[in-house]
């Protein structure tokens, strides 16, 4: 039977207590909590910036601070690299030669030099840079994806605006963030809010972004007639089931955002560039990231709230050629200058551009950073190890002042030496520029409240 009026207050009023019960713990009393969903009606966080989406660049493995933001000519003769800086665009500020259409782009990009974490594992650095916070405790092994840890900054966009336009607000594409031995890192999904906050996750391998996506056109030789019969009929038969298994709760979840996506077949040709000019897919390049990008900035045009682009495995657009990620602990040198970098460059170049000239880049975050940095020592592999102890991100729009470089490395890019900034206050800073902060609240599978911004932003950057 429904519930009275009375009922429901009484049910509300119950669960206000025992949230406010949980937070007692945390310093957080009732008022406040009550001062604090006040707040986050009334106001975004004070003086955030004016992003209204936002394109999260990952790059898988871990980039290095060196050969990319944080050039060092003049360190020690083991951690010298083999490359030079640049002169950018704007006076003072050199990176990396390796990232020549990047050094016309600096007049756009706040390049921090200081970006730390105390991990130099894989797994912790992908949870901590795609959530801000530690992953939920794990008996062994780096983590993986578990519904006990902290939500992404997608799962979070999810359910604090919800799905527009017959879009997700939030998609992950073109492929997971893991390696050869590991699938699938923590961090990727909305954690303990649930999985109808997850990003959409657009990850077949076979796939090549901005084509047709699997699975989002009918089959040959089935009409919107016989396909509606088909709808109808799985429909009857889920609901001969009275009670479900969390597996079928996953399968029908699964189902329905197939559904979704073939009645809102118009919404999806975001996903598709073969509307677009010749110039501007070549300009973005022709290979998996660099149509991924392209992907995203349609996205954000029709209203998905942040997309998340990860570095590919599959460089070749037809999917012959392997490509490592940016975990470079062999022929580092070579790798950098021949696979990873001219791409990453070009890409982000080209996005920077295409939402400038379109008027969008003001009310978008282009955020770039990977799980950590590497080491300042080269290995006797000619390669560079995994080091959290210092790395560099990047970034541009949604309010953030380009042509700035916030913090900096010490002489061996191996420490911060001026104004560190913990990957929690990175994180912090997104959510920042996207009207969001201490006091914003998500509420959890079990309607649990819980305040997921915890680092501070870096005001400086606005």
């Amino acid at each position: 039977m429904p519930r009275t009026d009375d009922a429901r207050r009484a049910v509300h009023s119950r669960r206000l207590f025992l949230q406010a019960g949980s937070l007692a713990g945390l310093g957080l009393n009732l008022p406040q909590l009550l001062a604090a969903r006040s707040a986050e009606t009334r106001s975004p966080a004070a003086n955030s910036g004016r992003a209204k989406t936002c394109i999260l660049l990952y790059m898988t493995g871990g980039p290095a601070q060196q050969e990319t933001f944080d050039p060092k000519p003049e360190a020690d003769p083991e951690t010298r690299g083999q490359f030079a800086p640049i002169d950018t665009n704007v006076p003072g500020v050199r990176i990396c030669e390796l990232l020549p259409r990047l050094a016309r782009q600096a007049h756009r990009c706040a390049i921090i030099r200081s970006t730390w974490h105390e991990s130099d594992v894989h797994g912790v650095g992908v949870h901590y840079n795609l959530t801000g916070l530690k992953h939920a405790p794990r008996a062994s092994g780096e983590p993986q994806l578990d519904r006990r840890d902290p939500p992404c900054i997608g799962g979070v966009i999810r359910q604090l605006r919800g799905d527009r336009n017959g879009l997700p607000a939030a998609v992950h594409l073109p492929v997971r963030i893991g390696d050869q031995n590991n699938v699938q890192w923590g961090g990727q999904h909305a954690g303990f809010l649930g999985p109808n906050y997850d990003p959409l996750m657009l990850i077949d391998e076979n796939w090549l972004p901005g084509e047709p996506m699997p699975g989002s056109m009918l089959p040959k030789g089935v009409d919107e007639r016989r396909a509606a019969v088909r709808e109808e009929l799985l429909a009857r038969f889920g609901a001969s089931y009275a009670v479900r298994s969390p597996q079928e709760e996953a399968h029908d979840r699964m189902l329905r955002q197939a559904f979704d996506i073939l009645h809102s077949s118009a919404a999806f040709r975001a996903f598709r560039i073969d509307d677009e000019r010749p110039e501007t897919r070549a300009r973005y390049g022709d290979n998996k990231f660099g149509r991924s990008c392209l992907v995203a900035r349609r996205l954000v045009e029709a209203g998905v709230g942040l997309v998340t682009v990860p570095w590919m495995h599959l460089f070749s657009p037809v999917a012959t050629t392997k490509t490592p990620n940016f975990d470079t602990h062999f022929k580092h040198f070579d790798l950098m200058r021949d696979h990873l970098c001219p791409p990453a460059d070009q890409a982000f170049a080209a996005l920077l551009d295409d939402l400038a000239e379109r008027g969008m880049l003001d009310e978008t975050l282009v955020a770039w950073t990977g799980e950590f940095g590497r080491t300042p020592k080269i290995n006797g592999n000619a390669g560079r190890d995994h080091w959290g102890k210092v790395y560099s991100t990047v970034l541009a729009g949604g309010g953030v002042r380009g042509g700035i470089v916030h913090g900096a490395s010490d002489r061996n890019g191996g420490a911060p030496a001026e104004s560190p900034v913990h990957v929690t206050d990175f994180v912090a800073t997104i959510y920042h520029a996207l009207g969001y902060g201490p006091t914003t609240r998500v509420v959890d599978v079990a309607g649990r409240p819980h305040f997921v911004v915890q680092g501070t932003p870096v005001r400086e950057l606005f």
